[in-house]
């Protein structure tokens, strides 16, 4: 007479299945969150997708020199950039060591405007990666840079056509500049998209901040040169981290 297997065992095999199956239909539905689609990417500028660290570098330097200081390196003008034109040339002078005069912001404009695109270039393979995210979502651009001089470069670098003109926000126009989320929040609703729906990319502390005050997703560009000094602590398990623009489409 055959022997018949206990019916406790074979309950447990088909509660083992049974949770092999949920913990498989789990993973499929973590993967679909992890490859969720934005509906908005908002861009930072400097660092992110444009290389502009040595005619910045070199636009400071020259006023410098004209008021009796050293030029300060490259590198180290690149870790000042982030919170505008005014702050960016207020450190300058303080690492220099000289006095800053009271027009030393406008003379610094005015050199720069002069020199934008001699060095600047997008990094590589941005254009591509701004086709393809513009084909299936809203692309909008948030810096702290001056509006004309963003303006000029995006024209310039042939960036322009990937963003509508009310979807780029520069630090001279009508909401406060990073890390205050208000022009985050309008570009949000421009786009009709929520914080779950929007990705923040930048190189900067500044540019995480500004996307957790405005309680959206965050990608750090870790090639930028605002990243060179960013703190281990301010980094969140649920930030994304990139090396290259392209591994933007592999999130």
């Amino acid at each position: 007479m055959p022997t018949r297997r206990p019916r406790r065992r074979q309950e447990g095999r088909k509660a083992g299945r049974k949770d092999r199956r949920q913990e498989g239909r789990k993973t499929k539905a973590g993967k679909q969150e992890e490859r969720r689609q934005f509906q908005l990417y908002v861009f930072d500028l400097d660092g992110t997708l444009i290389d502009s660290r040595r005619d910045l570098a070199n636009a400071l330097n020259a006023l410098l020199v004209e008021c009796g200081a050293a030029p300060l390196a490259e590198d180290r003008v690149g870790r000042m950039v982030g919170d505008g034109a005014a702050t960016l040339v207020a450190r300058a002078f303080e690492a220099s060591g000289v006095a800053r005069p009271a027009d030393a912001l406008p003379r610094f404009l005015a050199i720069y405007e002069r020199h934008l695109l001699d060095h600047t270039r997008p990094y590589p393979r941005v254009r591509d990666v701004l086709d393809a995210l513009g084909a299936r979502a809203a692309l909008a651009l948030l810096t702290n840079k001056p509006l004309a001089s963003t303006q000029r470069i995006l024209d310039g670098l042939d960036l322009a056509r990937h963003f509508s003109a009310d979807a780029i926000l520069g630090g001279d126009g009508p909401f406060p500049r990073k890390p205050d989320p208000a022009g985050l929040w309008h570009l949000m609703a421009h786009a009709n998209a929520g914080g779950s729906d929007t990705l923040m990319v930048g190189d900067s502390l500044i540019d995480a901040r500004t996307a957790r005050a405005a309680r959206t997703s965050l990608c750090l560009a870790r090639y930028g040169f605002g990243f060179e000094e960013f703190p281990a602590s301010e980094i969140a398990d649920s930030d994304r981290l990139i090396d290259a623009a392209d591994q933007l489409l592999g999130l």
